[in-house]
């Protein structure tokens, strides 16, 4: 319903096939060019939702206030709920730094960025109601193609994990947008859950969770380890 390719019924019926649970989690964001945008058409998103056998999801923007607006009862129709750092809160800056742009500020060298990037996800997971961080490791488009190390220290994966671990959030193994092993591992050895995703939006990509598979198998995740939204999500009691 935001840039999906398919409808609910052909979404469920692709992600069955590839033999996953299937899951929807259009982008709720005023932000997000084809998102949900206001509360009442969060309300519709949920309505149609609600008849099929599927988890209920959806994408908030930290740097967009729709979060924060959704009332109680809305936000408990939720199976599960995911924050994302699509824009990044740069100090004096006009507006938030999108992770979408190609363009940065000569005065904003990689690891001048990665600190404003850690503040802000630090921020995200203590003021953000959410289940799972969305593809954590996304950067600007400038930066993505930097080694890891160029960018990842330990002290800043060590922030970032310390954040969801106390705030009880998982972390998204993304299809879409892979994070390094070495973080991936980082976060399943401090009891972060971690959430496979397909970030999926043609027939070909929902419900692809080979990647994600594999990583969790790599860093020892066991099955009942993982994000389940029906048991971990904003419907459990936590």
């Amino acid at each position: 319903m935001s840039d999906g390719a398919l409808s609910i019924e052909e979404l469920i019926d692709a992600v069955r096939a590839r033999g996953v649970r299937p899951s929807v989690a259009d982008h709720l964001s005023t932000d997000v060019s084809q998102a949900v945008k206001t509360v009442e058409e969060v309300r519709e998103y949920l309505d149609a939702l609600e008849p099929w056998d599927v988890a209920r999801g959806g994408e908030f923007c930290w740097h967009d206030s729709l979060w924060r607006e959704l009332p109680d009862d809305l936000a408990a129709r939720f199976t599960h709920r995911l924050g994302s750092l699509h824009a990044a809160h740069i100090p004096g800056a006009r507006r938030p730094l999108s992770m979408f742009q190609r363009d940065v500020p000569k005065e904003i060298s990689p690891a001048v960025y990665m600190e404003f990037h850690l503040e802000n996800l630090e921020r995200l997971a203590a003021e953000m109601p959410v289940d799972i961080l969305s593809h954590p490791t996304l950067l600007p488009i400038p930066f993505r193609e930097l080694a890891v190390d160029e960018l990842w220290t330990d002290a800043l994966e060590e922030r970032l994990v310390e954040a969801l671990f106390r705030a009880e959030i998982a972390f998204e193994i993304s299809n879409r947008y892979r994070p390094h092993e070495r973080l991936v591992k980082r976060a399943h050895d401090r009891g972060v859950r971690l959430s496979l995703g397909s970030d999926g939006h043609t027939r070909e990509q929902v419900g692809d969770l080979g990647f994600p598979l594999e990583m969790a198998a790599r860093v020892g995740a066991a099955a009942e380890s993982l994000f389940d939204p029906f048991v971990h999500g904003t419907r459990a009691a936590r």
